[in-house]
């Protein structure tokens, strides 16, 4: 049997920083999605109420990777209160040829946290305007960190907008993200003052009713979000699809059908149920366009995707070998 490379979330860690190279390699796998036959099954999603905890398992093969990755990403929201957190997971990296597993990582969730915002830069690159510079962050976790740090390798972001229910929790995290990016990140009291005048707003939320309403977007604004990966998860008001300057791009569209902010909009019958929409991967290879003027509010709904774990764990496991990092062993 041939070896099995084991990397903890240490080894990930220093293997893939959020960097110009994970955003590429994501922003390739979104091409991927568009041009290849890409084979990615529905999410498989497990709810366990009682704990308040998810579990969601998502995979997909790419023509031309030699891997693919199965993720396993359990959140379990209760854990803070036991000193726990509250996501965790690993991914196991198989051979698309011959179906033996080649890599386990242990990443906690870092991969993912990685690759979402590396999503968001992508978004963020193709859809709001070039000379953004002005961001808001809904949300204080580890992703409206990352989402933050993501942004400024892809726009010239000079000041930050924060808000949280946790206004203290939106200080540590405004001092952290200015101590990373060397940006201005100011905390605000309420959305809309985070978000007025910002080219850019990224929400970052496990939030179940809409925290962004409609009537507080601004024309030429660009909206990235991220926390609707889940039926019951809703951080965008559904009348904005009544827009007529609106720009709707999905991930993919057949989740946001069911689990994203689109599915909100469907399920209250503002939008019909054949209308279609772009994919971020058409727009970024050019077969369907994005935003095509400067007055229109672009709205990236990005439910997470298992072509995007299989790109980032094949960037891992290539990086890993190279530099001959991780534990081998055979099974």
């Amino acid at each position: 049997m041939p070896e099995i490379k084991i990397l903890s979330q240490g080894d990930l860690e220093r293997l893939v920083p959020l960097d110009h190279d994970a955003i590429a390699c994501v922003e390739d796998a979104f091409r991927a999605l568009a041009t290849q036959p890409v084979v990615m099954p529905a999410i498989l999603r497990l709810d366990i109420a009682d704990a308040n905890g998810e579990v969601d398992v998502k995979t997909a093969y790419v023509p031309g990777i030699d891997s693919f990755a199965i993720k396993i990403s359990p959140g379990f929201f209760n854990n803070p209160q036991i000193g726990l957190p509250s996501v965790n997971g690993l991914m196991v990296l198989l051979s698309a040829k011959t179906g033996l597993v080649e890599a386990m990582l242990l990443d906690n969730g870092y991969l993912t946290d990685v690759r979402t915002a590396a999503a968001g830069a992508v978004a963020a690159k193709h859809l709001s305007s070039e000379d953004a510079s002005a961001a808001a962050i809904i949300g204080a976790g580890m992703q409206a960190q990352m989402q933050a740090e993501a942004l400024c390798l892809v726009r010239p972001i000079t000041e930050i907008a924060l808000w949280a229910r946790d206004q203290d929790k939106a200080q540590k995290r405004a001092a952290t993200i200015e101590a990373a990016t060397g940006t201005t990140v100011v905390v605000a009291e309420s959305i809309s003052e985070a978000i007025k005048g910002r080219d850019i707003i990224v929400t970052t939320t496990p939030s179940s009713k809409p925290l962004i309403e409609a009537d507080l977007l601004e024309p030429g604004q660009h909206l990235t979000a991220m926390g609707s990966d889940a039926e019951h998860k809703n951080e965008i008001d559904p009348n904005l699809f009544r827009l007529d300057d609106l720009v709707y791009v999905a991930d993919r569209l057949s989740q946001t059908r069911i689990l994203g902010e689109l599915h909100h909009a469907l399920e209250k019958s503002i939008v019909p149920k054949d209308a279609t929409y772009p994919e971020l991967g058409e727009i970024i290879a050019g077969a369907l366009p994005g935003r095509t003027s400067a007055h229109q509010i672009t709205f990236a709904d990005l439910t997470g995707t298992g072509v995007q774990d299989t790109a980032i764990a094949t960037l891992a496991r290539q990086r890993a070998y190279r530099v001959g990092a991780g534990t081998s062993f055979k099974s």
